[in-house]
C-alpha cells in the first residue's frame, strides 16, 4: 500500500510512520527539504513538485501539515496558522484531481477546536454546530476544504485532535515549570482538557485506514478528559514535585496574548466514534499516559 503523508516530520507524523513502516506500507513524506532525509529508512522523502512528477497513484493520503498553534499570536502568526492548513489541503485536492486513479482514503488533520469552548457542554462527533472563536473558524474552513475529496469518491476522515501528549509538543512545555517546583493551575483550573497519548493517536489513524466504515469527523481524544487543575496536579504527582503556584488568568493572558484561550478555556470531548468502532486505547487514563511518557513506574488501569 502506498501512503502519501504531509506533516510527516512533526512528532505525530513521526510516531505514525513507525506504524506504517511496521505494516510494510510504502510511505512518501512531503517536505520542502527532502535532501535532509536522504538516509532515512522509514520513508521516501519528496518535495511537493517531485510528488506531482513521480506519483501517479497512492492508496491513502494523510494530511497533518500545519503551523504550530503555540507561540504569541500576532496577526502574522494567525495568518500562518490559517494559510498553512488551507493551502496544503488545497494542494492535496489538486493532487487528487491529477492522479490517474483517486486514492481510497484521505485522512485530514483537524482539531477539537471545531466545537468552540465550554465549561459545561459535552461534545461528540454528533455535535454539528461549530464554535465562533478564531480556532473554530480555522478548523471549519479546513474541514470544508478537505471535504472536496468526497466529490472524487475518496473516503474522507477529519481527525479532530485534542491535546496530544508525547515527548514533544505541549507536554514538555507544561512539565517545565513543574520540574522546577513551580507547578500549579492556570486560571481557575476548571477548564476541561481533552487529551490523548501520541501512541494512541497514531494507532487510531491506523485503525481508520483499516476500518473502511469510518468517515467524516472523528475525535482523537482519550475517553477520560480532565479538568486543567487535575491535569496539573497529576503531572506534579508523577514528577514528584510540589503543586502550589497558581497563575491568575489576567497575568497569563497579559503574558501570552490571544493564544491564552488555548489554556484558559477548554472543552469536554469524548471519542464516541472511535469507541463505537471498537478502537481500544492503551492509555485511557491520564496517570498511566504521563507515567509512560515521563518514564515512571506504570500502574495500568482498565475501563
Amino acid at each position: 500500500m502506498k501512503i502519501l503523508l504531509t506533516g510527516g516530520t512533526g512528532f505525530i507524523g513521526t510516531q505514525l510512520m513507525k506504524h506504517l513502516h511496521k505494516e510494510r506500507y510504502h510511505t512518501y513524506v512531503l517536505t520542502r527539504t527532502p535532501y535532509q532525509y536522504h538516509n532515512h529508512s522509514l520513508a521516501t522523502y519528496l518535495s511537493y513538485d517531485d510528488a506531482h512528477e513521480q506519483l501517479n497513484k497512492v492508496d491513502v493520503i494523510i494530511n497533518l501539515a500545519g503551523e504550530s498553534l503555540f507561540g504569541y499570536w500576532t496577526k502574522d502568526k494567525q495568518e500562518k496558522i490559517i494559510r498553512s492548513r488551507i493551502e496544503t489541503t488545497e494542494w492535496v485536492i489538486t493532487f487528487i484531481k491529477q492522479l490517474d486513479e483517486a486514492p481510497k482514503l484521505l485522512i485530514n488533520g483537524s482539531a477539537i477546536g471545531y466545537y468552540g469552548t465550554s465549561d459545561d457542554d459535552m461534545f461528540t462527533e454528533n455535535t454539528t454546530d461549530a464554535g465562533n472563536d478564531f480556532l473554530a473558524k480555522v478548523v471549519k474552513e479546513w474541514e470544508q476544504t478537505a471535504q472536496q475529496a468526497e466529490t472524487f469518491g475518496v473516503r474522507t476522515v477529519f481527525t479532530r485532535f485534542g491535546i496530544v501528549l508525547g515527548k514533544e509538543g505541549a507536554l514538555p512545555l507544561m512539565a517545565l515549570p513543574v520540574k522546577f517546583g513551580l507547578g500549579g493551575n492556570i486560571g481557575n483550573g476548571q477548564q476541561w482538557l481533552s487529551w490523548i497519548h501520541v501512541e494512541d493517536a497514531a494507532r487510531l489513524m491506523m485503525h481508520i485506514i483499516n476500518d473502511e466504515s469510518i468517515r467524516g469527523p472523528i475525535n482523537v481524544t482519550a475517553p477520560n478528559p480532565v479538568r486543567h487543575k487535575d491535569f496539573m496536579r497529576t503531572l506534579a504527582d508523577v514528577l514528584k514535585r510540589p503543586y502550589w503556584l497558581h497563575t491568575p488568568a489576567f497575568l497569563f493572558r497579559a503574558a501570552t496574548g490571544k493564544m491564552s484561550f488555548l489554556i484558559l478555556e477548554g472543552q469536554y470531548v469524548l471519542p464516541k466514534k472511535a469507541m463505537e468502532h471498537q478502537f481500544k486505547f492503551i492509555y485511557p487514563h491520564l496517570e498511566d499516559a504521563l507515567n509512560h511518557l515521563l518514564k515512571r513506574k506504570q500502574s495500568f488501569t482498565s475501563d
